[in-house]
């Protein structure tokens, strides 16, 4: 890990494109930059979720844990994506895990200071929070599709392989 992250390398992320430099130097402060290697876990269900993290590259699938049945992967996460926003939310704890499936490159953000720098400026905090809740109407939207498959393929009776 180093920490030699400018606003600059921020900016070319899309999740952040559009902020102003002031805001990309300022969320820099709050950044290193990271590689993960496959099997790495990121983090598991009900941790402190205290850092988010975005993706220049490599692969994450999120998982959920269902009582007697092995790790569901719920969604695959890669170049461009955004993960984790636990930690913009109390109690910030994950609501789900992460394990990382191809070795990934990208920034991580200690929440708690970007929480911070959100109440310090609140045009920069709305700015932010907008941005998360669009990651997160996707995100929703896509999980809708997949359970809509998911009872379709079970209705035809075609239910192998539904969910992957």
């Amino acid at each position: 890990m180093t920490n030699d992250v400018t606003g600059s390398m921020l900016g070319r992320h899309g999740f952040l494109r559009g902020l102003t430099q002031p805001d990309l130097d300022r969320l820099a402060a709050a950044a290193t930059h990271v590689e993960f290697p496959a099997g790495h876990r990121l983090f598991d269900i009900g941790g402190t979720a205290d850092r988010f993290w975005l993706l220049e590259n490599g692969l994450v699938e999120l998982e959920l844990i269902v009582p007697g049945a092995p790790r569901l992967t719920v969604e695959s996460l890669g170049i461009g994506d955004v993960l984790g926003w636990s930690w913009l939310f109390p109690p910030y704890q994950w609501r789900f895990g992460a394990v990382v499936h191809r070795t990934v490159h990208g920034f991580e953000l200690d929440g708690r200071a970007v929480r911070a720098m959100c109440q310090d400026d609140p045009d920069f905090g709305y700015d932010l929070t907008q941005r998360f809740l669009a990651v997160v109407l996707n995100r929703l939207q896509a999980t809708r599709v997949r359970l809509m498959d998911l009872y379709l393929r079970t209705q035809s009776g075609s239910d192998t392989e539904a969910v992957s």
